[in-house]
């Protein structure tokens, strides 16, 4: 890899850093090739971006992207993403299915975090379960009025029958 290929890389993955909400840190040491494009596509579907860096490249994005404190040290694969626990989510589930792929780390909005962390966002609920329990909540009202009114209306029938 050339010096410009290297410094395009560096700028790519500090804009990536940036601007991702959550990128972590994991080992993927003893995959072949299938699995990691296993990976790949679960992270394409889910929205993430995914990418096998040498650590002292990741370690100029992550300083370029104002973020200190992460340590990389061995094989390393970055994964970002806006969402935090849906990037959680997806990396844990697949992190689950093969032993070989190991949480070590990451990056939460700009704080370094340890692979505990990133396990316990991954069982946080997502969005579409936090929207789906705050319609719940909001249309529960209106639920219990119609449940009262039909059977009311049940109760007048009894009573003319």
């Amino acid at each position: 890899m050339t010096r410009s290929e290297k410094e395009q890389l560096v700028k790519e993955l500090s804009d990536a850093f940036n601007e991702a909400n959550c990128v972590v840190i994991c080992d993927f040491k003893g995959m072949s090739v299938k699995e990691m494009e296993g990976f790949r596509k679960i992270g394409f579907e889910a929205g993430l971006g995914a990418r096998v860096v040498k650590n002292t490249l990741a370690e100029i994005a992550f300083k370029n992207a104002g973020i200190e404190g992460v340590e990389l040290r061995e094989t390393n694969m970055a994964i970002w993403g806006e969402d935090p626990i849906a990037t959680a989510k997806a990396v844990a589930k697949y992190a689950k299915e093969n032993d070989k792929f190991v949480i070590k780390g990451g990056v939460i909005e700009k704080e370094p975090v340890d692979a505990a962390k990133i396990i316990e966002y991954s069982k946080l609920a997502g969005r579409e379960e936090l929207l789906g329990m705050l319609l719940s909540v909001w249309t529960a009202p209106l639920r219990n009025m119609v449940c009262g009114l039909d059977n009311l209306a049940k109760k007048k029938e009894e009573e003319a029958a």
